[in-house]
């Protein structure tokens, strides 16, 4: 009666096995994400550029794809690159980093961020200027600042952990679109209301926040192990 059972209990087991393999591929993506990796075009760094409701990775001479990463029911509204790396703004405040690890082309990480999806909507030109550099993207704290009305928050690159933000001062607001870099520092303009004192409305940071007298230095290195798994 036991091996009975047990057979039973088997092919049970064998007949299921396609229903849960159909799930787990039934299962939307995260975050709506298509990433599509095609053969690539050329060996060396691609270009990458928004197409429509796309973000795609070119190579600059063919014009052949490398990869194509949409998002479902959203649209990407900037782009910005680095070495391995390709940051996206969406239309519904997101940002992604489209990265390459160990030759293989991924989605690594998603950040929402707060308040955006309504300032951009409708006006997708205000996306210009939101995404900027900070750093080159090496394990020694490559960083990415988000730019909004409200903050300027930086993330970083290896791995998308937020590592500080700035709050925009009191009837002030910072302007994506307004921004100068000088001998890595990235400077912001940050207008308010009624103040007449022009260097009040201008904020200046790198990768360990605003730049003040006195600041303590905040370290945005990846741990030694976490680093070596990651293969950054």
């Amino acid at each position: 009666m036991d091996r009975n059972r047990l057979a039973l209990a088997a092919v049970a087991a064998v007949l299921a096995l396609p229903l849960v393999t159909a799930g787990r591929h039934a299962r939307p993506a995260p975050y709506g994400d298509r990433l599509t990796v095609l053969p690539a075009a050329a060996p060396g760094r691609p270009a990458v550029r928004v197409r429509g409701a796309a973000v795609e990775a070119y190579d600059p001479r063919s014009g052949a794809r490398s990869w194509t990463y949409r998002r479902e029911g959203r649209r990407p509204l900037a782009v910005r690159t680095a070495p391995g790396h390709a940051f996206a703004l969406w239309s519904d405040g997101m940002v992604t980093d489209t990265a390459r690890v160990l030759s293989v082309d991924a989605v690594r990480w998603h950040r929402a961020v707060p308040g955006l999806a309504g300032w951009l909507a409708g006006r997708p030109g205000r996306a210009a200027g939101v995404l900027q550099q900070l750093a080159p993207p090496a394990r020694s704290g490559g960083m990415l600042a988000v730019v909004t009305p409200e903050r300027i928050a930086a993330y970083r690159t290896a791995d998308g952990d937020l590592r500080w933000t700035l709050p925009a001062r009191r009837e002030c607001a910072f302007d994506p679109g307004r921004v100068a870099r000088v001998e890595g520092v990235l400077i912001v303009a940050q207008p308010c209301g009624d103040r007449d004192v022009w260097t009040q409305e201008l904020v200046a940071v790198d990768t360990l926040g605003r730049i003040a007298p006195g600041r303590t230095p905040l370290g945005n290195e990846l741990p030694a192990r976490e680093g070596a798994a990651r293969g950054v």
